[in-house]
């Protein structure tokens, strides 16, 4: 070869070098800045498809990096989410930045908004609305018997949705080890006053509630009973502590449902509690309430229950407790002839976060309200004492075997904030940090958001 064809050569792939160069900083450009694709390792998903705007914004940023913007300006449930692995019984903690625009809720009462979320379940942080500046939101979970789980930032809710705008930015994950213990801090509500405007055949009629000294007094003292009969009914496998705290500002709205009617859920009294459960990190949270009286009996269509258990608020167990409509009911009060277990309630809804939890860290249960399958009767002065002491134990004979709880269901508390005091970050959510990685990435998201794409046209839901 002489020397201009070997001069040539060399000019050739100095060349093609500044092209292929110039053709990636052009692309990296035109994907950082003016691509809906750049959400690195996130999957968009929507329950109205092509209803909202996923962007990388550079204008609007709380740090060096682009911020992760979510616009809907029709109502939409939208989030983007990864697939993070996890520990199975591990406690984590996902926290991010997030700033607000108008953003409204569908339904008058919600826990939607913007928030960050595990996907098609209901473990959730607080939900913003309005317009906020960059605050910092944060979520933890236990991952239970789960080895992955899919973290979402998320403009809307499990069951409604949002119009406005979100950024979100800075995500972090921490994990900590679990320091599960069997001493639990309830938080007993007394909400003495409900003010209610109930609708019948398109008239709206103001209910206005209040309990009596009597009545407080008597819940006040069941907590008391309830703390005493847990600790003896389960043998000493569970501690009690407990705080009532009395709340004069009523309640205004309630939820419903068909099976139940009407009760209070978490959306209901959120914005009066949290003041109280920021201070102290609760592990089980009881409403009570009054839902109608002599006066007003029907007015407030309740099916059948006195309480309601089951239910999560932040990741903490939360039960309704109702007050009976009779003043002479004694449900609830203590008569050494009449009623020797009137915190029978208080325990049994306890019990139902017990079981949820039980099932969802894996274990097979008998259901709580199986008592009669296993040869459990209500008993005239003790209700079904019987059955929850042996249902706490594991001492339910069944089919040659003993069942029940697992003594660890004592320990399943929700996680909480000070969990996390001596934790460490799992880099699960690293941006692209060169050419190379952001290129990775590019092609990585061609396939990923393709496929999410054609599942959700077949699911068409979050």
């Amino acid at each position: 070869m002489n020397t201009n064809e070997s001069q040539n050569n060399i000019l050739r792939r100095i060349i093609y070098i500044i092209v292929l160069i110039f053709l990636i900083i052009v692309a990296v450009f035109l994907y950082e800045r003016y691509s809906k694709s750049n959400f690195n390792d996130f999957v968009r998903t929507e329950y109205v498809l092509y209803t909202s705007d996923f962007v990388r914004d550079h204008e609007v940023r709380y740090s060096k990096s682009d911020s992760y913007k979510i616009v809907s300006n029709e109502m939409n449930d939208a989030m983007f989410y990864k697939t993070i692995n996890v520990t199975p019984n591990t406690p984590y903690k996902v926290s991010c930045m997030v700033k607000t625009e108008n953003v409204k809720t569908e339904k008058a009462v919600s826990n939607g908004g913007a928030h960050i979320s595990i996907a098609n379940t209901v473990e959730k942080s607080k939900s913003i609305t309005g317009t906020n500046d960059w605050q910092l939101l944060e979520f933890t979970f236990n991952s239970k018997n789960r080895t992955s789980v899919n973290i979402g930032f998320r403009l809307g809710g499990y069951d409604d949705n949002c119009t406005g705008t979100v950024w979100f930015s800075d995500f972090t994950l921490e994990v900590t080890s679990s320091q599960q213990n069997n001493s639990w801090n309830f938080a007993c509500f007394i909400f003495e006053n409900t003010q209610v405007t109930m609708e019948n055949n398109g008239v709206s009629r103001n209910i206005n509630l209040s309990m009596t000294a009597d009545d407080i007094f008597t819940l006040q003292d069941d907590m008391q009973r309830f703390k005493n009969s847990l600790q003896e009914l389960s043998h000493n496998k569970i501690k009690v502590n407990y705080n009532i705290i009395r709340v004069k500002e009523p309640i205004t709205s309630l939820s419903y449902d068909d099976k139940n009617g009407y009760y209070v859920g978490p959306e209901n009294v959120e914005k009066i509690i949290e003041k109280y459960i920021n201070n102290t990190e609760y592990d089980h949270i009881f409403i009570c309430v009054r839902l109608g009286d002599n006066e007003h009996k029907n007015d407030i269509p309740v099916y059948d229950w006195i309480g309601l258990g089951g239910m999560d608020y932040l990741g903490i167990g939360f039960s309704n407790i109702r007050l009976p409509n009779a003043s002479s009911n004694i449900v609830y009060t203590y008569s050494s002839g009449i009623n020797t277990f009137p915190e029978e309630v208080f325990v049994h809804e306890f019990l139902h976060s017990l079981e949820r939890d039980s099932i969802e860290y894996g274990y097979t249960i008998p259901a709580l309200h199986d008592n009669e399958k296993y040869g459990y009767k209500e008993e005239g002065l003790t209700g079904l004492k019987s059955w929850y002491e042996d249902y706490m134990n594991c001492n339910i004979k069944s089919g040659g075997q003993k069942i029940g709880l697992p003594e660890k269901a004592f320990t399943f508390k929700p996680t909480h904030i000070g969990d996390f005091k001596y934790s460490y970050k799992i880099d699960e959510f690293k941006e692209p940090s060169n050419i190379i990685e952001v290129i990775k990435q590019m092609l990585k998201n061609v396939v990923k958001n393709f496929n999410a794409i054609t599942i959700k046209k077949g699911e068409n839901n979050t």
